[in-house]
């Protein structure tokens, strides 16, 4: 079954734990990276891997050895809770080995979890998840971060009060920072914070914004502010060079 682009960061946040599996692709590995974590974190608990209900493969190990996936899912683990066997960096050359596992899993195996690059529609791991009445599909688009998904970041390193202009600010800086870096910004800005007892303002973000970014980012602030789209470009390349 296909995950669409607004019922997927719900399932990430919430998945269940009584699916086959799940198919994450995309083309910036960062943005599927982040979501892989957070899923298999939600589906184990942050205490799953040191207990051992984690399995980890790439593609490379999984077509030297097509049994280990449907092995790891499987084997019985010492450590009650729910099991993750995971498929990082595959393509249809391990579709077999997959289409194996989810074709014989059953309630109380572990789920597979996998993630790709980008899939055309054609393909073998597309066309297992997204057909399979247990099991999802979720691509990863390279879209600017909704206000929902933001909000999300927010909410996780514990920011509540924000002030209309220093969320001004954070959406302007998750449109030039990849997701990984906005994240890291901020957690920053969460612990700069930490005990202030005062709503986040401009000033608060300008403080904790990445130091590659900070001598241009109050011409960006003000382009993004005042709607002049077409100088965004320019100031960008600058920030990049």
């Amino acid at each position: 079954m296909k995950l669409s682009p607004r019922d997927a960061p719900g399932y990430f946040a919430r998945p269940e734990t009584n699916r086959a599996g799940l198919l994450i692709y995309g083309t910036d590995a960062m943005r599927v990276a982040m979501r892989r974590q957070e899923v298999i974190k939600a589906l184990i608990g942050p205490q799953g891997e040191e207990e051992m209900r984690l399995t980890r493969m790439n593609a490379g190990e999984l077509r030297k050895d097509p049994a280990m996936l449907l092995d790891a899912v499987k084997a019985q683990g010492f450590f009650p809770g729910p099991r993750v066997a995971f498929v990082e960096d595959a393509n249809d050359t391990v579709a077999g080995p997959v289409t194996d596992a989810i074709s014989d899993w059953r309630e109380g195996d572990a789920q597979v979890v996998v993630t790709a690059g980008q899939l055309k529609a054609t393909s073998k791991l597309r066309k297992l998840f997204e057909g399979h009445k247990n099991a999802y599909a979720a691509a990863i688009y390279d879209d600017p971060p909704s206000r929902a998904e933001i909000e999300e970041v927010l909410k996780k390193a514990g920011l509540k009060d924000i002030g209309s202009d220093a969320m001004r600010d954070l959406t302007a800086l998750s449109r030039e920072l990849d997701p990984g870096d906005f994240r890291q910004t901020v957690e920053k800005l969460s612990l700069y914070k930490l005990d202030d007892g005062q709503p986040v303002t401009p000033e608060d973000v300008a403080a904790c914004a990445p130091a590659s970014t900070e001598a241009e980012m109050d011409d960006v602030l003000h382009i993004v502010a005042e709607a002049r789209p077409g100088e965004i470009g320019p100031v960008m390349k600058r920030l990049r060079a």
